[in-house]
């Protein structure tokens, strides 16, 4: 069993102004790929608390997946975060992810998303919104076990 944490970025949604959305979205499309997810962790934006998330959230799982702080706004900083902490870039993924976006809207190319691992864990960004959310992670879902075999190890058979 291939084992996914979902952490949704929203200052509001992590002071009870709203709920979140995006991360039951997201949870939910894992769960139809066959992946193992408990309720998504929601934090604050900020660079340093979502760093701590996705380093708190590769201890426990094969696949990291945050939804929100991809933007252009000030306080977007999810990219920036995910950075701090991978090892080495997974271009592949987010190249995909921002592909089909566009093929919804032209406002996909405003995503900063990246993909990256940190030691045999892959952590990818996701927009905030959950149709964002759910277009970009249904265009790489299909893929993302056969990443977590190769991070086990496994043969390059594909």
């Amino acid at each position: 069993m291939i084992r996914a944490v979902v952490v949704t970025v929203s200052t509001r949604a992590a002071a009870g102004v709203y709920a979140d959305e995006a991360g039951p979205v997201v949870a939910q499309v894992l769960r139809q790929g066959g992946f193992d997810v408990d309720e998504p962790v929601v934090v604050p934006d900020g660079r340093q608390v979502v760093a701590d998330a996705i380093r708190d959230a590769c201890q426990r799982a094969d696949v990291v997946v945050t939804t929100g702080g991809t933007g252009l706004h000030p306080r977007d900083e999810t990219p920036e975060a995910t950075l701090d902490v991978v090892d080495r870039l997974a271009p592949g993924f987010a190249e995909a992810m921002r592909a089909a976006s566009l093929q919804a809207t032209p406002m996909g190319m405003l995503s900063r998303g990246v993909a990256g691992v940190r030691e045999r864990c892959l952590v990818l960004n996701l927009p905030g919104s959950p149709k964002g959310a759910q277009e970009n992670l249904e265009a790489v879902v299909t893929v993302l076990g056969h990443a977590v075999d190769q991070l086990r190890g496994g043969d390059h058979r594909g």
